[in-house]
């Protein structure tokens, strides 16, 4: 099955939606002067809402948005908010890897406004390094090296299944319920991710996120028939 991430939560009700619905991972952005970044103090309440909430409920992956911060303080808000993994959304080194203290989802940034085949070899490099680290591969659309991520552009999906072939990548970048069993389809992904894709004027949409955690699902479920259905005629 298709991992699911959602990130960039800021109020309660969607998060509550989001796990309900079944997704896998919810990320919660750490970085300062985002617009979708919270303080520490409100990721508290937000988390702790969030056990009360889905009390008797499986409880999703909570993964912490970093970028432009010391491995210091990325590490130590972690602990605080006893996340269970980090996503990098900068320049980070393997070096600078190396000093986390949990899991890693690694962002490798794809310019929507470049071809990709041009991008394909130091896509390609970075993802290699950080396989071969144990750490999971966000791909997402990044316009500009001071991107963090969470643009809602989407970019060349042809060329991620070919990378898709060679690692276990997250697909992210301009996801939505309308579009996430294409993509599901086209690059058969390990994981997705999507943020601004549910949200409607700047705000998480609880109709948004379930339709695109439904039809993620339901992708997967088609993906799987079909794949039966390909065996049993090799059978007879």
């Amino acid at each position: 099955m298709t991992h699911i991430k959602a990130c960039g939560f800021t109020t309660l009700d969607p998060m509550v939606a989001a796990a309900k619905a079944g997704v896998d991972s919810i990320g919660l952005v750490m970085i300062p002067g985002l617009k979708r970044s919270l303080s520490v103090r409100k990721a508290q309440t937000l988390l702790k809402s969030l056990d009360v909430a889905l009390k008797g409920h499986p409880k999703p992956e909570i993964v912490g948005l970093f970028g432009g911060q010391t491995s210091e303080e990325v590490n130590t808000i972690a602990s605080k908010l006893n996340m269970n993994s980090v996503q990098l959304c900068s320049d980070e080194s393997m070096s600078f890897c190396s000093e986390m203290a949990l899991p890693i989802y690694k962002v490798i940034g794809v310019n929507p406004d470049i071809p990709i085949n041009s991008q394909l070899p130091r896509i390609m490099v970075i993802a290699q390094r950080h396989s071969m680290a144990g750490h999971r591969i966000v791909l997402d659309s990044k316009p500009t090296a001071l991107d963090f991520g969470g643009t809602g552009r989407k970019f060349d999906w042809e060329i991620a299944g070919q990378l898709a072939e060679a690692f276990d990548i997250q697909l992210a970048g301009g996801l939505n319920p309308d579009n996430i069993a294409e993509a599901i389809k086209t690059v058969k992904p390990w994981g997705i991710d999507t943020s601004s894709g549910i949200e409607t004027d700047g705000k998480k949409d609880v109709k948004k996120v379930i339709a695109f955690i439904k039809n993620a699902q339901e992708a997967d479920e088609a993906a799987k028939v079909k794949g039966f259905r390909k065996v049993l005629r090799s059978l007879f």
